[in-house]
């Protein structure tokens, strides 16, 4: 199976690599549309800030590649909400595959960001296939997808908001698969089965 970590300025890639190599897997990281378009799954992570990250997609056109993209495609953290239409992060405009806005968590009481293990609540999906609800998954982000139909799983923190999405050949999930232990691995198990 071709796996293809997509390479662009918002980093973490390297734990992601880690993640897929202690289940026996070899991801290509590239940044080269026809290679990111050949592969049989696409893994678009992120940790970083929005509108410098839509910006490097935009100059190289990846923001078209991962719109056009027909294989099973999942976005990770800041690849998450690039995915959706719109985030508060420096009023960036966002890839729109997932019409949904991404907010700023606002709290006088809970620390931001969000950085730790929460449990998340899972809507069957294949994506959590034998992953039991309740379910604890790392976190750490200061921004959030609201809920909406295309929400597959949910967390709170101070506001309940969707910690993944899911849309026909595309995913997302908030947290980090790749730190999640077993629950992670298990995710990304899934995702890879698609």
């Amino acid at each position: 199976m071709n796996t293809v970590i997509i390479k662009y300025n918002a980093g973490n890639i390297q734990s992601v690599i880690f993640a897929l190599e202690r289940m026996g897997l070899q991801a290509t990281v590239t940044d080269d549309k026809e290679s990111i378009l050949a592969a049989d799954k696409i893994i678009f992570p992120g940790v970083g800030e929005a509108s410098t990250a839509m910006q490097y997609l935009r100059e190289r056109k990846l923001d078209e590649v991962i719109r056009n993209a027909k294989q099973p495609l999942l976005g990770i953290c800041l690849g998450m909400q690039l995915l959706c239409a719109h985030s508060e992060e420096n009023d960036t405009e966002c890839l729109n595959i997932f019409d949904v806005k991404v907010k700023r968590f606002e709290s006088d009481t809970l620390k931001i960001p969000q950085i730790g293990w929460n449990n998340i609540h899972v809507k069957p999906s294949d994506l959590f296939k034998n992953v039991p609800d309740n379910s604890y998954c790392y976190f750490v982000h200061s921004y959030y997808a609201e809920l909406n139909p295309h929400t597959i799983a949910s967390a709170n923190y101070g506001t309940t908001f969707s910690c993944a999405l899911g849309k026909n050949n595309f995913y997302g999930v908030q947290f980090h698969p790749e730190k999640s232990a077993d629950t992670g691995e298990q995710i990304l198990k899934n995702f890879l089965s698609l």
